[in-house]
């Protein structure tokens, strides 16, 4: 097999910014609505949520979002995480492409939400809130915000779809070894499950996020499926530029980077210019 498996950066290497993809989309998508009013929806009622510095990147129109730097030292932990080149997929397919791939399995959740969840919790600890609460699935994403709650001091507690509840409790281990609290749900200790379990004492719940929070519950946070965890999540693609010689067997993209000594605009070019550019946005970290 010609050229290496695996590609690492040194923790010198790693992204200062993340990139926000929102200016460099044809238009940009559309508001969120109140599900009260179906109007779009603004700060303010965004605010009783979410920490101010989360909702200003919801509407930033930056390219790059500066990672604060207790944010960047969490990432130390697992991050730069490798970049792996498929040999064996690129002999079966009989493709003359580069095929890689971004293994996120090395963070100490065991996957790629971290990424988001750290930032998220380290905004909202900044804000002076102690505890936050969130729906779970599989158990990923609350396994990373107690993570991510256990390096900043902030309490977690996690409402788990009751089926995958019963059938991970691997999940449960981790999440509590986090410091976090797992409820399956549904649960008696909200109203909304209560009634759910009344109608049906073996529910499996299809969404986690269907058991509502008791009333004057703390802030809660959402698994990537904003603009500002897309954000978040770009740190395992983009890295810092650096003088650092490139291989010549490394994707097209890191070399470019690599070789470069300023990390350039984003988006708004020529066809040409765009595709030249793709190196420059999605180089790996």
């Amino acid at each position: 097999m010609a050229g290496p498996t695996k590609i690492l950066l040194d923790e010198s290497e790693m992204p200062t910014q993340w990139y926000n993809i929102i200016p460099d989309l044809p238009a940009p998508p559309p508001p969120p609505l109140h599900p009260g009013t179906h109007e779009p929806v603004g700060p303010d009622d965004l605010a009783p949520l979410f920490p101010m510095a989360l909702i200003m990147q919801e509407v930033s129109t930056d390219s790059y979002i500066d990672i604060p730097e207790p944010v960047q030292d969490v990432y130390k932990l697992w991050r730069p995480s490798p970049l792996f080149r498929a040999h064996r997929l690129e002999k079966l397919l009989d493709t003359p492409a580069h095929i890689y791939y971004k293994y996120e399995g090395v963070s100490p959740a065991g996957s790629h939400k971290p990424n988001t969840s750290v930032p998220q919790v380290y905004y909202n600890a900044m804000e002076g809130v102690k505890k936050l609460t969130t729906e779970t699935g599989a158990g990923q994403w609350g396994t990373a915000l107690s993570f991510a709650c256990a390096l900043f001091g902030v309490e977690c507690e996690v409402w788990q779809v009751a089926a995958s509840y019963e059938a991970k409790p691997y999940r449960k281990i981790m999440i509590e070894t986090f410091g976090g609290t797992i409820h399956s749900s549904p649960s008696d200790l909200t109203e909304a499950g209560r009634a759910i379990l009344a109608a049906d004492p073996n529910s499996p719940a299809a969404s986690a996020s269907r058991s509502p929070r008791p009333s004057r519950s703390p802030p809660r946070i959402l698994r990537p499926a904003t603009p500002w965890a897309a954000c978040s999540t770009t740190c395992c693609c983009i890295k810092r530029s650096s003088a650092r010689k490139p291989s010549c067997s490394w994707p097209r993209w890191v070399r470019r980077q690599t070789s470069s000594s300023a990390v350039p605009a984003v988006g708004r070019t020529s066809p040409d210019s765009a595709s030249r550019s793709c190196g420059r946005r999605w180089p790996v970290g």
